[in-house]
């Protein structure tokens, strides 16, 4: 019976000591905290486009985008956009809606379902179908086509790498 009350004394004890923490750990655990938006754009509403087909001067008939009024009302608006990392060359990124062996440039989707990146400041360097989360400026395309239809200027990835 003694060595139990012990037992519980030092259990008691035990607690009492470690529910003490140092405030200044506190705070600086929930500071360093980032909260994550949830993605204001996803790939179903970029998904929502028709095409026209126009005369172009250097490439004769082409498919021009209709981008619908609720993406273009986003136009030079922060966003929130998740996919998978496409690169385009040495220095370019792409997000996409599918992993690269599906992506756009393989012929199994669309070109709504890629949108081009361009980050601020220094561009990272990234794994092929890396699953990222970016926030940006959304600067919709319906007019250059040497560019992408969607775009995410000012890139900075909040989630993944």
């Amino acid at each position: 019976m003694h060595n139990s009350t012990k037992l519980v004394i030092a259990l008691l004890v035990g607690v009492f000591l470690f529910s003490f923490k140092n405030q200044n750990e506190v705070a600086a655990y929930n500071t360093s905290k980032s909260v994550v938006a949830a993605d204001t754009l996803t790939w179903k509403m970029l998904g929502e486009i028709k095409f026209m087909k126009k005369k172009h001067a250097s490439y004769g008939e082409v498919d021009f985008p209709i981008i619908n009024t609720k993406l273009k009302k986003l136009a030079k608006k922060t966003i929130v956009m998740s996919g998978f990392i496409v690169p385009i060359d040495n220095k370019n990124y792409a997000l996409s809606k599918n992993v690269f062996a599906s992506c756009f440039f393989c012929g199994k989707s669309g070109p709504e379902t890629i949108m081009g990146i361009k980050f601020k400041g220094a561009t990272p360097k990234l794994k092929t179908d890396t699953y990222l989360t970016i926030k940006g400026t959304f600067r919709p395309n319906e007019t250059d086509v040497e560019d992408w239809i969607y775009n995410c200027d000012n890139a900075e990835i909040v989630k993944g790498k």
